[in-house]
């Protein structure tokens, strides 16, 4: 596969990431927005790899100052408690798109459990630091319960919906990506994925 190829996808994961940021559902806490469904979608359609690299890219662009998270960026950004999903975008992709590779027949139901695995990573990164920050770094305490309330019960449901159109979309544009990121000689990859 060509470099100029993994750029471009990567290029494009890293702007629909950033684009995703700014579709808002408003949810007390933590705002619930699209960047989870690209962030899984780059896992699933360029791998571990590369979708974490694309993931990766949007993080430090915001990091260096460009306004790309939900609320703005810069490097104050590590301070918000929030900061942990971003962190878990990273991680998720990762785990997603590598159980992805793995599976045997990619089927709906196998890609919304490598959905899943990933989602339950991202929530464990996001709660962690959130109650790290909250209650260490800035002194604005949270407990447990309100913790699991308001940053996991109210917005695991929009995201388990996202995992599933994740799942779907995944099973049908998967096969094409990768045809268009073989070389053009190569007979289509994983043809398993066709037959069902």
């Amino acid at each position: 596969m060509s470099k100029t190829k993994t750029l471009i996808y990567c290029s494009l994961f890293t702007a629909l990431t950033a684009a995703g940021a700014f579709i808002k559902i408003p949810v007390p806490v933590v705002p619930f927005t699209l960047q989870y469904l690209f962030t899984m979608l780059a896992g699933l359609l360029l791998g571990s790899k590369r979708g974490t690299i694309s993931v990766v890219a949007y993080m430090l662009l915001g990091l260096a100052g460009l306004p790309i998270f939900s609320e703005g960026g810069g490097l104050w950004y590590v301070f918000k408690p929030s900061f942990g999903y971003i962190i878990g975008f990273c991680l998720g992709t990762y785990v997603t798109g590598r159980i992805a590779e793995h599976l045997k027949k990619k089927t709906i139901f196998r890609y919304l459990l490598a959905n899943l695995a990933g989602l339950m990573i991202v929530y464990a990164c996001g709660m962690i630091y959130y109650y790290v920050i909250c209650n260490y770094v800035i002194d604005t305490p949270i407990g447990i319960w309100p913790l699991i309330l308001y940053c996991f019960l109210l917005a695991v449901p929009g995201d388990i919906a996202l995992s599933i159109l994740g799942a779907i979309i995944a099973r049908r544009v998967r096969p094409i990506v990768i045809q268009y990121l073989s070389d053009s000689n190569t007979p289509l990859l994983h043809t398993e994925e066709t037959a069902k």
